[in-house]
């Protein structure tokens, strides 16, 4: 694995409040660094910002830093137009886009604001994202699903390349991963995860014909230099009761990040995305939060 490339980004997390001014001055200072790449996550009910707009709004202010989303919720929204949107800012950006979707939450009030039924789900997320690759051909299609129904829809303009990442580490969708997706970035998971997953996917993929490249499989990694709060302890026992210690999925260090980075890329992981559970408060922190992280993790980089 020592030819791929490794590379580091950052992640806003749905806790978030970087929804003013200071998110400009957050991506002016990724861009000067050259950190990767950005991500957004996406809570209707919370202070995190839209993740289109502010993919776009970043976009538009530098020329190299990539922006993702993680995740973008997809079941309860038009896949026709969004896939038109997403096209859009993909060209507009020389190809800068990295698309991640999921489910969405299990909250109510996420799913009253999608309006979609939790047991729904799972089949309007696959319809969905077929009828966007279709419409990233550019091509006219004909589709007739459970959902949606369409005869000779044409979308442009088509974008030169949209690779799809999506994330989870249940059975079903690392069968996902494997049957649709081009990458994968799971969340909350160890470097023993990352190795069983990626063979899980890579298995399916070969059952269905076609591969991920070697440098498309990712990790978000979470971290806080203090005490990590209840509210995220109670989340990471809930999504991994199989853990004895959930702490060891959260570093309490820039030197821990680094670490556990190095040790996802002994399995193969060579795309990471680092999110501080705790966010600096104003501009100027944030600026100084991020030169911290560009002396300690970008060295990491390879390729």
């Amino acid at each position: 694995m020592t030819d791929m490339k490794v590379r580091i980004g950052f992640g806003l997390g749905t806790r978030t409040n970087l929804n003013d001014e200071t998110y400009g001055t957050v991506v002016d200072a990724l861009e000067s660094h050259q950190f990767d790449s950005l991500w957004l996550s996406e809570k209707i009910s919370g202070e995190a910002p839209d993740p289109l707009v502010a993919m776009a709004f970043g976009a538009g202010r530098t020329t190299n830093l990539k922006f993702g989303m993680s995740v973008m919720v997809l079941p309860g929204r038009n896949p026709v137009v969004l896939a038109k949107q997403l096209a859009t800012l993909g060209r507009m950006s020389g190809g800068r886009l990295l698309p991640a979707f999921g489910l969405g939450a299990v909250d109510p009030i996420e799913q009253q604001a999608f309006g979609v039924e939790r047991s729904e789900r799972a089949k309007i997320f696959n319809e969905s994202l077929d009828v966007m690759k279709k419409c990233w051909t550019g091509e006219p299609f004909d589709h007739h699903g459970d959902y949606f129904n369409y005869e000779g829809v044409r979308v442009l303009p088509a974008p030169k390349r949209m690779d799809v990442w999506l994330g989870g580490i249940a059975p079903s969708e690392l069968k996902r991963v494997g049957r649709v997706a081009d990458g994968w970035l799971p969340s909350f998971v160890t470097p023993a995860d990352a190795a069983a997953g990626r063979a899980v996917i890579e298995e399916v993929a070969a059952q269905h014909e076609r591969s991920i490249d070697d440098d498309h499989y990712g990790v978000l990694i979470p971290y806080s230099f203090g005490v990590v709060p209840d509210v995220i302890l109670r989340l990471l026992a809930k999504r991994r009761p199989d853990l004895d210690d959930v702490t060891q999925l959260v570093p309490s260090s820039w030197d821990g990040v680094a670490q556990l980075i190095q040790q996802f890329v002994d399995v193969g992981t060579t795309k990471f995305v680092v999110l501080p559970v705790d966010e600096p408060r104003n501009a100027e922190q944030w600026s100084a939060h991020i030169a911290e992280a560009a002396g300690t993790l970008l060295p990491l980089e390879v390729g």
